[in-house]
């Protein structure tokens, strides 16, 4: 380290230039990844959150299942619930309308289930509402809301869940139907099903023409879901490609103007390992320092846009693109740094005097 560490100090401002292009590229990384996990989070909460081994839905054509279209019969929960080893078979509706009080509305996720279930109301004619939608519409416990012309007495108020980016409200199952009878030509059973237990999946899928997928695995099932976040990940991953290129760039040039450097190193005896580690020491600190200064900026920023944005600031939309920056970063410098490594020195040499 030694001469790498000589270098920063002689060369501070070829060094500090790509360690501001470095902190810029983990500031849109970090920030892009914070943006998308808010995105995320009020596109899929709500589906995330239900309390099931697996999500039952009609199977789709070319673009795969999806809530907004599936639509489950009686008999198919009949299936599902005579299959052996189930243990608990629950209809769950999904439907978006709108909500209103005293000339206020606000966009929401209705989900109906059983009473009493997951974040469901004891009992019909009541709603339990995201924090969100209470606020928006100035209620609280024992006021009423309407839904879709009916009136509904809120039962409580709970953390925000979000379907598609609009806050949850949860009725019960009956209450469900009876909404989309008023909002939609057909009243479906269920739009999905909550199924708990171990049959055969594959085959009971086969058999009812569904779908069975763990909660996490059925966040694709929600449409604006895959626009989403399928864009922004293909940012982020240019991004992160690009950061590759600049660094690996920069140290390439910089590695064919310290050749002369280089070869005296191993002139005098110094190891192709040695070389190696003192060049990349060198683009590790560059990395290191720069990836610090745009995570610096992205908790600052983020804590900044979380008023106005759906940001999340955690160590998965902070540390973990850092590190990703960082890793593709080194492996752009090695890669820079192969034809000076294996440069003869006599060669070298004399090229360089």
């Amino acid at each position: 380290m030694y001469v790498a560490w000589r270098e920063l100090r002689a060369a501070r401002g070829r060094f500090v230039l790509v360690g501001a292009v470095v902190a810029l590229i983990t500031l849109l990384v970090g920030f892009l990844s914070g943006l998308t996990g808010g995105l995320a989070s009020q596109s899929v909460s709500a589906v995330l959150a239900v309390p099931t081994d697996r999500i039952v839905l009609a199977a789709g054509g070319s673009d795969g299942p999806l809530l907004d279209r599936s639509s489950l019969s009686a008999s198919t929960a009949t299936a599902y619930r005579n299959a052996s080893g189930t243990h608990a078979v629950r209809p769950l509706g999904i439907s978006q309308l709108t909500a209103s009080r005293a000339g206020t509305d606000t966009a929401v996720a209705v989900i109906g289930g059983e009473p009493g279930w997951w974040t469901m109301p004891a009992r019909d004619h009541t709603v339990v509402l995201s924090r969100s939608v209470a606020d928006d519409l100035h209620v609280a416990a024992d006021d009423s809301v309407s839904l879709a012309g009916d009136t509904f007495t809120v039962e409580r108020v709970v953390p925000d869940l979000w379907y598609s980016h609009t806050p949850v409200v949860a009725v019960t199952i009956t209450d469900w139907r009876g909404l989309a009878a008023r909002t939609s030509s057909t009243t479906p059973y269920a739009t999905a099903l909550a199924v708990e237990g171990s049959p055969d999946w594959a085959s009971l899928a086969a058999t009812t023409q569904t779908v069975a997928r763990s909660p996490l695995r059925s966040v694709t099932a929600v449409g604006a879901f895959r626009g989403e976040i399928g864009s922004l990940a293909l940012i982020i991953g240019m991004l992160v490609g690009i950061s590759a290129l600049v660094v690996g760039a920069f140290f390439a040039v910089w590695a064919v103007q310290r050749r002369g450097d280089v070869a005296v190193l191993k002139a005098l005896g110094a190891s192709r390992y040695a070389v190696l580690r003192d060049a990349m020491a060198q683009a590790l600190v560059v990395l290191v320092g720069g990836v610090a200064l745009g995570l610096a900026l992205v908790a600052g920023l983020g804590l900044l846009a979380r008023s106005a944005l759906p940001f999340v600031l955690n160590a998965a939309t902070t540390l973990a693109p850092g590190l990703l920056v960082v890793l593709v970063g080194v492996v752009g410098a090695a890669l820079s740094l192969r034809p000076v490594l294996t440069a003869d020195p006599l060669t070298a040499l004399g090229s360089a005097r």
